[in-house]
């Protein structure tokens, strides 16, 4: 991943491996090349263990951007299965909105101004 991309990998309940952060970082490098106008994209990975005795793995995905930001989460016995999920996951997200704002800008749709008083130009001076 270039320098110039925001990265943050926090670990809940979970020591963070260098194994874990470099598969993250790998995963979350994909996102970078579907959208350039990412700000920041934020990992969180939770370990719960639930009253039945039953161990799980959290993946959270958080991504700023130009718009409202996109968040996902994933949870499942592997940790590692639950990092590629969370990064199919994201990048789905990514490309639709990729995809529904050239949709948009296609079709543009008119915009009608009711009767209101506009001053004009020469009264702003």
């Amino acid at each position: 991943m270039s320098n110039n991309h925001d990265l943050i990998i926090s670990g809940v309940h979970i020591d963070l491996t260098e194994a874990l952060k470099q598969k993250v970082h790998e995963q979350m490098a994909k996102l970078y090349h579907h959208e350039e106008r990412i700000i920041r994209v934020r990992v969180e990975l939770e370990f719960s263990s639930t009253h039945s005795h039953l161990k799980e793995f959290i993946a959270k995905g958080y991504i700023e951007i130009i718009g409202p930001p996109m968040v996902a989460h994933v949870s499942g016995e592997d940790l590692y299965q639950c990092i590629d999920k969370l990064s199919e996951k994201l990048d789905r997200m990514i490309r639709r909105r990729h995809r529904l704002t050239r949709v948009k800008r296609k079709h543009p749709h008119p915009v009608e101004i009711a009767d209101a008083d506009i001053p004009k130009a020469s009264n702003w001076s």
